[in-house]
């Protein structure tokens, strides 16, 4: 595969994208620091986060907790014991899933809009969350208790669905971007059918279905960031590696293969990345909306449409705003605990309905 530079994206593509320069507002050499900044930004949330809840733990006692336990540093306990079991046991995992969910989505959804070329486009376009949701409602009318089957089951619908979609979308070896869509959008209304039928049938498991629903962590351990963190590494370290030619991809299919870009590989590695990282979000959280259409557009501002700088700030934008998301979630009506897909929609429809006004008034692409 010929090297893809950006030079050759410009010199053969229209100069604005997404209603945007290709350049963005960030210059290019300006990138790193653009990273580290909101990687001190992701982490000043994600202290904030494990400070905050019923008991608070000043942020200065956490730093010296987590301290302790990862550097080799003897630092003296003059802390509660009960802070540390609440910090390591309890908030770090929710935490640490929380940003791993927001990551994921959010880079998924950016190569969804940019290899779909539909600035509209998230995570679940395609039917994966449908799918999902599925596939949790099927592993809770089974006859077993167990605390992986339902995110397992949900992941494994997330798959099939997404492989039933492209198996349809095929036409003559080939697969079109619109087909692909259309498809998406039948599967996934089917989906919801079954899983409305479902949940009519599951009366007296209506809230745990609900629960799942609307998104939330109030179960999360350990063991479910250990099951989700591979998933998440190997779909975006996927996109990261295949940013070069979906960039392209984003201007002129028949040019990208005058590049020696292999179009069908990159959309089906494209698609196989996005729905990996995505279903083992959704298998652990539940459906989280708008996530992965919010974050990709706000990054684009900063950086431009050039996946190879939009993707890594992406991810962590995703990681910070769904940990803020959970953070307003946990406190604004605390003790209670509103639904984390409850917050994301009332940032997430406004926006939507945003971009469709913009839509209206000027052609993105």
């Amino acid at each position: 595969m010929r090297t893809i530079r950006l030079r050759d994206v410009e010199a053969h593509a229209p100069p604005r994208l997404f209603g945007r320069r290709v350049s963005g507002w960030v210059a290019p050499r300006r990138q790193p620091a653009l990273l580290a900044v909101a990687l001190l930004i992701v982490a000043a949330i994600a202290l904030l986060s494990v400070a905050v809840g019923s008991v608070f733990i000043p942020p200065s006692v956490t730093l010296k907790i987590l301290l302790s336990r990862l550097l080799p540093l003897r630092i003296a306990p003059d802390w509660p014991a009960a802070f540390e079991q609440i910090l390591i046991e309890i908030r770090l995992p929710r935490v640490a899933l929380v940003a791993l969910t927001g990551a994921a989505l959010a880079c998924s959804g950016t190569a969804y809009q940019g290899l779909f070329r539909n600035p509209l486009a998230d995570p679940y376009l395609i039917g994966v969350a449908s799918g999902a949701g599925l596939g949790a409602m099927v592993a809770i009318t089974l006859p077993v208790t167990q605390p992986l089957l339902v995110p397992s089951c949900a992941f494994v619908g997330a798959v099939l669905t997404i492989a039933l979609v492209y198996a349809l979308a095929r036409v003559g070896g080939s697969t079109p971007v619109t087909t692909l869509l259309l498809a998406g959008v039948a599967v996934g209304t089917l989906a919801t059918a079954f899983s409305t039928f479902l949940l009519l049938r599951l009366s007296q498991q209506a809230t745990r279905v609900l629960a799942f629903l609307l998104g939330g962590y109030g179960g999360a351990g350990w063991e479910s960031v250990l099951a989700v963190l591979p998933f998440s590494t190997l779909g975006c370290a996927l996109l990261y590696l295949y940013a070069r030619p979906l960039t392209l991809l984003l201007f002129d299919v028949e040019q990208a293969r005058q590049l020696g870009v292999d179009v069908e590989r990159v959309t089906l590695i494209v698609i196989i990345a996005a729905t990996l990282t995505t279903a083992a979000a959704v298998a652990f959280s539940g459906l989280i909306g708008f996530v992965g259409l919010i974050v990709p557009h706000m990054g684009r501002l900063l950086v431009g449409a050039d996946q190879r700088r939009l993707l890594p700030l992406s991810t962590l934008g995703g990681a910070g705003f769904l940990l803020l998301a959970d953070l307003l979630a946990r406190t604004v009506i605390a003790p209670e605990e509103l639904p984390l897909g409850v917050v994301t929609a009332f940032v997430g429809a406004p926006f939507f309905l945003w971009l469709l006004r913009r839509a209206r008034r000027a052609a993105f692409f």
